[in-house]
């Protein structure tokens, strides 16, 4: 029992930090995917709805911002 308890500490502490591990690397391939979307959107010839909504909010928010700033 007593060659047990270490083993099984590193065990547990290598498979928390691989499941960490893997975890990081999946939110970040799904934040690379929607910023290449979002480049791809931007190149587009014909603009969506939800590009034009959310280029809009930009503008106005950068207006506000410079006008509060003077």
């Amino acid at each position: 029992m007593v060659s047990f308890g270490p083993a099984a500490l590193i065990g547990l502490c290598i498979g928390f930090l691989w499941g960490i591990g893997c975890s990081l690397a999946i939110l970040y391939s799904i934040y690379l995917g929607g910023y290449r979307k979002g480049v791809e959107d931007s190149l587009s010839d014909k603009k969506s709805q939800r590009y034009r909504t959310a280029l809009g909010k930009i503008q106005q928010r950068r207006r506000h911002t410079r006008n509060a700033s003077r």
